[in-house]
């Protein structure tokens, strides 16, 4: 059997169209008040709102850029492209961003509806899947949060390589899978894992792998043409997979093979695999920051742990033959997670919400096809599951609803973060930046110096502090000697590569009286800077080291 076609053979369109517009509707309409939401300081600063390159818009110089730097460690141009055509429409008027964001989302739900109606002929399981996806507690970081743009539009193209692939395998299915691959790749690298997705749908529910005749055999020479079919995408797999551990690589992002040990890496990963499931199906005290346990997990918990994924694993395999929904199932949400899963470590957190954007559907299939084959057959029964389904799902709307505005803005999503972790140098540092920038200049000291307590080499927080120690126009909070001893140890941590922060630098030295050393530093600084073609710096710099000579130091507030 080539598609599914043959699965579904009595369409009802109007039907089926109306599904696919009340999934968008209730999608959008769950996500609706994140419209109204703010900046957060959370990487939208540096990704959007203050990245001189996003206005160049979406012009020949801003599609040559998006496709051709490493901004960040990072290469997707699809998603700096999306940022650029927004910001060309309306600003930088972050409702915008996120109303693109709850649009893109709403649209992958409904696809996702289309294009698992047509793979697997069932409407309503489908549609259970798809509603699901749209209100999801665990989606909220990646709609709310315009930072994760990538999420979203590259959702959208992995539904619509799903929606190709439900039709007969012909050339022009074959350049519309590479193409959307592609262009998915283009929003965000994870969507990496794409083939060997199709090649689990391959074996159910399109049965391309199965012996004719019996649904039971698999097929060596049917095994091996669906991998041969795959190739191009394999080769786009190996491309892409490349381009993006290269940006990675090109500012140090990729971590766990100095910061963090294997086994921290690997006990991290399996007590994961497991966490992601528990919040799929309880979703609560959820984080824009998990903070990594470093060497705490015991080896003990991760043995059990992956006892047990070894232990589901294996089942859901023994099965395959009778019940393949759940090998499927199963199998989409380890390989779409693997990625991610901190084996190569990206980042400073242990999990986040945003990775299961995807491998949230792998679980959601398990209970809409394994559930309902529970207890026999029946009028009642079915009536009992569609009940439960529809409770299911009004309750991860409801948890959503309340989750929602914990991400209205940077002091909301950190103050939460906090509630709901322990040791969370990350929510502490970035609530610091927003009492600061909100004038609560004392909270924001408390909340550094929390965050240097939970990790004292925390580089961009000990710069913040000294400067903040250094430069505050209230004379209670200034605090020469510590300034100058942390902003020694960024410049330590920063191997005196960064102007800016020898710039914070001469502001303590100054802050003390010690204005020679001040000029000196300063000097050094406006050196770096002119080697970068940091403008706006130079500028900045030179001010402050005529106010060095003259014996003044700088007051951030005051001159």
């Amino acid at each position: 059997m080539d598609a599914a076609v043959a699965l579904n053979p009595a369409r009802r369109p109007v039907v089926d169209s109306l599904n696919a517009v009340l999934i968008f509707a209730l999608a959008a309409s769950i996500f609706w008040p994140i419209r109204d939401h703010q900046w957060l300081n959370w990487d939208d600063f540096v990704y959007i709102r203050d990245n001189p390159y996003i206005r160049l818009g979406f012009s020949s110089d801003g599609v040559r850029w998006a496709f051709s730097n490493f901004y960040l460690a990072n290469w997707y141009p699809l998603t700096w492209l999306s940022w650029m055509v927004d910001y060309e429409v309306h600003g930088l008027d972050p409702r915008a961003f996120l109303t693109t964001n709850l649009l893109l989302h709403a649209l992958a739900s409904a696809l996702l509806f289309i294009a698992l109606n047509r793979l697997s002929g069932s409407r309503y399981r489908s549609a259970f899947v798809a509603a699901v996806f749209a209100v999801h507690p665990l989606h909220v970081e990646s709609v709310a949060w315009a930072s994760a743009r990538k999420d979203v539009l590259s959702g959208v193209f992995w539904m619509l390589a799903l929606y190709v692939y439900s039709f007969r395998v012909s050339k022009l299915r074959s350049a519309l899978l590479v193409i959307c691959y592609g262009l998915g790749f283009a929003a965000k690298p994870t969507l990496i894992s794409l083939p060997f997705v199709l090649l689990l749908l391959d074996d159910w529910p399109l049965h391309r792998t199965r012996s004719k005749g019996t649904l039971e055999s698999w097929d060596a020479e049917r095994i091996r043409a669906v991998l041969v079919e795959k190739w191009p995408l394999f080769a786009l797999l190996l491309l892409f997979g490349a381009i993006a551990f290269a940006a990675q690589h090109s500012e140090g992002t990729v971590q766990g093979f100095d910061a963090l040990s294997p086994s921290m890496r690997i006990k991290n990963a399996l007590i994961g695999f497991l966490a992601y499931v528990e919040l799929a199906f309880l979703p609560r005290n959820l984080a824009a920051f998990y903070p990594h346990p470093g060497d705490t997990i015991p080896w003990w918990k991760a043995a059990l742990a992956g006892a047990t994924l070894l232990g589901i694993t294996s089942y859901t395999v023994a099965r395959a033959r009778t019940r393949p929904q759940l090998a499927v199932g199963w199998l989409w949400y380890l390989v779409t997670l693997l990625p991610v899963s901190g084996l190569i470590q990206i980042g400073a957190q242990a999990r986040a919400d945003r990775y299961m954007y995807l491998p949230l559907i792998g679980l959601t299939l398990i209970v809409a096809w394994g559930v309902p084959e529970l207890g026999g057959s029946g009028r009642n029964r079915r009536l009992a599951v569609g009940v439960a389904a529809i409770a299911g799902i009004a309750a991860l709307a409801l948890q959503t609803t309340r989750q929602i505005p914990h991400w209205r803005d940077s002091e909301a999503v950190m103050e939460h973060a906090l509630a709901v972790t322990r040791n969370n140098h990350v929510a502490h540092a970035h609530l610091g930046g927003a009492y600061l920038v909100g004038g609560r200049s004392a909270e924001a000291i408390e909340q550094y110096e929390a965050a240097l307590r939970i990790s004292p080499d925390y580089l961009s927080v000990a710069n913040n502090l000294a400067w903040l120690l250094a430069t505050s126009r209230e004379e209670t909070l200034r605090d020469p000697d510590r300034a100058i001893a942390l902003a020694d140890l960024a410049v330590r941590l920063s191997n005196r590569s960064d102007p800016a922060i020898l710039d914070t630098l001469a502001a303590a030295l100054a802050s003390q009286g010690r204005f020679g050393m001040a000029i000196e530093t300063a000097s050094s600084a406006i050196s770096l800077a002119q080697r970068v073609g940091n403008a706006e710096l130079i500028a900045g710099l030179e001010q402050r080291l005529e106010l060095y000579r003259e014996s003044r130091p700088y007051r951030a507030l005051g001159d």
